[in-house]
Order: structure tokens, then sequence, then C-alpha cells
């Protein structure tokens, strides 16, 4: 399927739905023969999730790359983050800013040279710094967050750009006059990794439906067998009835097992990422997420001794009551800015012997870090001394990892996974369980 397949396509594919999620519906191009012909924003996550960090700009004809410079674009794009800013921030006109531009090469396609050199091609790649504060691709709708489907990034094409001449020499016939015109998107955004995924819904025994999203390793084999990481997101990520595939492009946990400069080794790794309804009890989402991940390791070669869970906020409460009522099926659990495990589920937890590496930030916002992080890490770990384990064996099956402000690149304390996966060491201990 396409890259920029919109969220409205549908398939239905062996029973369930298959949805390839787009981050905008295309707009006309309308831009003539002449002059810029599309505008396509490239998005990739980051620690903090997901934003532009690239424009291809396409023209009608094979563009000069020696005519090209920093200084002869302009992209522009909102502030607003769903983290910090109320929503209505998206149609503000003062809540924008430049971006700032790293690199400007030609390419055949819009795609990113790894190289940042041009080839020969109609495309213009404008690489952006991805650390500034504009190009956060989701946004907020009430109590859920989704992947906003008009982004706001604008293109101005401040100097002139040429055509290749036809002799290799010289500027080449005028492409494209300077304009202080501001160019918005034109086709939905091409998302690094996160098209990648396969997005699909699962109906239960029951009738419960829930979305995933699955992503597995190139070349997969199905005469070997894989781990599989269980994404379990945060309450606003969960399935509203219009945010699917949201859970993959919020945060960094989903698409991190696909980088070996996240997870520091080149093991092929399958991710699954549920979106649970936020219907009833943890509890009952908890036993829809297990008959997912039992069908899913049905149908793909999943390795039955290496399947983990990594969570973000809300998550872990799912995680909590899978662990204690399904001992045995996870064989690691990553818990990050969580919610307070029980005494129950704690006694459980040490019983089964899962390894679990809880994380947390001590100003986290949302979830007092006593109450939750500090308290599963006690509990667990007062647990297995009660059965009788030394508290060195305490400490093997059971990590605290507590996060200062200064381990966050954004103010949003509450998101322990950013700092969490950007620490290769966490990330290699889950998949050694």
């Amino acid at each position: 399927m396409s890259k920029r397949t919109s969220l409205a396509a549908v398939t239905v594919l062996f029973g369930a739905i298959l949805i390839a999620p787009g981050t905008a519906s295309a707009e006309p191009p309308g831009h003539g023969p002449g002059g810029v012909q599309n505008v396509i924003p490239i998005t990739q996550i980051l620690a903090f999730g997901q934003k532009v960090t690239a424009v291809a700009v396409e023209y009608s004809s094979e563009v000069n790359a020696r005519t090209l410079d920093r200084d002869t674009y302009t992209v522009s794009d909102s502030l607003y983050n769903f983290r910090f800013n109320p929503v209505e921030d998206l149609a503000d006109p003062t809540k924008r800013a430049d971006r700032r531009i790293v690199t400007v090469y030609t390419n055949e396609a819009p795609t990113l040279n790894a190289d940042k050199q041009s080839d020969p091609g109609n495309f213009v790649i404008i690489e952006l710094d991805a650390t500034d504060p504009g190009g956060n691709t989701i946004m907020a709708t009430g109590n859920y967050v989704k992947v906003n489907a008009e982004l706001q990034t604008r293109v101005v094409q401040n100097e002139d750009v040429y055509a290749q001449p036809g002799k290799g020499n010289g500027r080449g016939p005028l492409l494209a006059a300077a304009s202080d015109e501001a160019h918005g998107p034109t086709e939905p955004a091409i998302n690094l990794l996160a098209d990648d995924f396969v997005y699909k819904r699962f109906v239960t025994a029951s009738g419960t439906m829930i979305p995933y999203a699955y992503h597995l390793p190139e070349g997969y084999d199905a005469t070997k067998t894989y781990p599989v990481v269980v994404i379990l997101p945060g309450q606003g990520m969960g399935f509203n009835g219009s945010n699917e595939g949201v859970q993959v492009a919020a945060d960094i946990p989903a698409t991190a097992w696909q980088q070996e400069k996240w997870t520091g080794t080149n093991e092929d790794v399958i991710v699954l990422a549920p979106q649970n309804q936020r219907v009833g009890t943890a509890a009952a989402q908890a036993d829809v997420m297990v008959e997912l991940l039992n069908a899913f390791a049905r149908e793909f070669s999943v390795d039955q001794d290496r399947i983990y869970a990594s969570t973000v906020s809300y998550g872990s409460t799912l995680a909590w009551a899978a662990l204690a009522t399904y001992p045995g099926l996870f064989d690691g659990a990553l818990i990050t800015g969580g919610f307070a495990a029980s005494a129950a589920q704690a006694t459980a937890i040490a019983a089964s012997g899962t390894p679990v590496w809880i994380t947390h930030g001590t100003h986290d916002h949302l979830l007092n870090v006593v109450t939750t992080g500090q308290a599963s890490y006690n509990r667990i770990w007062n647990a297995y001394v009660a059965l009788g384990k030394t508290p060195a064996q305490a400490n093997a099956m059971v990590k605290y990892t507590e996060y200062a402000d200064s381990a966050f690149y954004e103010p949003d304390r509450h998101l322990a996974a950013a700092p969490t996966y950007q620490d290769k060491t966490i990330l290699q201990w889950l998949l050694a369980q």
C-alpha cells in the first residue's frame, strides 16, 4: 500500500480491517506547469513523538542543485505542542515560527539521502532541525490525541529555482520564480517508520474490537522465531473511534525497536502496538490485549520465551493486570511513568518471577513519583524478600530508575519513556530477559 494512502483507505483482509493512516488529505496541487508542483511533509518519530523534520518540494523537471542553498527557502510551522498548549494555538497565526533549515539537496523521489548530497531529480529536500519547537504532528481531541490531518507546515521559495541546463553548464531554464507565496502541503505526509507498520483491527471472541499496529523485521522469515515487544500506550492514545494509529506516532517506544541507534543492537524484533478502547477496567482491557497477543503469536513466528511489555503512563495498568493474571505470559516488562502496582499484583509478579524495570520522573506532574513509581518498586521488591529472596536477588528481578528534570529535553516530566528509550542499556536489558 502506498505510503501516501489516506486514513479513509480501508481494506477488508482475512476478517480484519487493514488501515493505512496518512497525515493529511491531499489538497489540489494546482500550481500549473511551472512553479512548485507539490509540497510533501516528511515526518519522523523522536523521543517526544512525531514531528515534521523535512519537506520535499516537487518541480516539473530536474532541478539544478548548484543554485540551491539554505537561503533559497523559508519553512515555517505551528509551535503547537499537545503536551503544553491549547489546541486553539494550531489556528493562531501568531503561534508560528520559522524552522531552522539544516541542509538542502535534490533527489529523484521525496525521500531523504543519508549522505545529504544531491542526486538528479525533480524534488528538493529541505531537512530541518529536529530539535526546534515547530512541526509537531500530534494534536489533542478532548481527552485523546490523534495525528493531525491538516499539518501547518508552510514553504516560501525566496529565490529563483532553475532546471538543469541542457549541456550541464550555466543555470538552466527558470523553473520557479522567487515568490512570497506560502505553500502548504499538497499531499499527505510521508511518515518515516510509522508508514512501515501494518494497521489492523482484531475482534475478540466476545465481540470487542481492538485496533492494533504491528511491524515485522525486514526479511521476516517464518521459519525463524523473533522476540516481540508489546507496546501499551498512554490513556490519550487509546482508541476513541477516530484516532487509529496514534499509539505508534505519539511517543518513541513503538518505532525505537526498528532502529539500532535506539536499541544499540541489530537484533530483529517484532513490534505489536495494541490500541485498547478505554472502556471498562484495566483488567478487562488487559484481557482483550492478551487475547490479541495470543492470536498474533499464533499467526506470526514469535519466540514464546521472549515476549516483552513496554508501557507508557496508563499502559502500565494493563501490564500490571496482565503480569498478575497471566503469570509467565511476559518474559520481562519495562514500565515508564506508570501507575502503581497494587500489593496483590506485586505479590503475584514476584511469585511469577517476571523481571521488571520501572522508570519515573522525579517531578512527574501527573503521577506523583512517591505513590506510583517508587511504590511499585518497593512493593515488588518487598514481595521478593517475603518469598525468601536475598536483597541482591530482589535487585536482580526488579529495577528502578528515577529521572531528574535535566533528563527531559522537553519539559514533560511525565513522559519517562523519553529518557528511558534514550538509554540503550535499558532496552538491551529487556531483550536479554
